[in-house]
């Protein structure tokens, strides 16, 4: 039982550390083609862009 309460454990911080790694480099990165994200999120939706 404490080891899956370990390995449960484990898993929950590299995860936020993963997370946390992704958040830093994106925000380093240039900002998102703002279109592309229109046409994911219509797509998401199953909706045509309006733009």
């Amino acid at each position: 039982m404490i080891r899956l309460l370990l390995v449960g454990l484990f898993a929950y911080t590299a995860y936020r550390v993963t997370m946390r790694i992704i958040e830093e480099a994106s925000g380093d990165a240039a900002p998102p083609d703002e279109r592309r994200t229109l046409r994911r999120q219509s797509a998401a939706m199953g909706v045509e862009p309006k733009r």
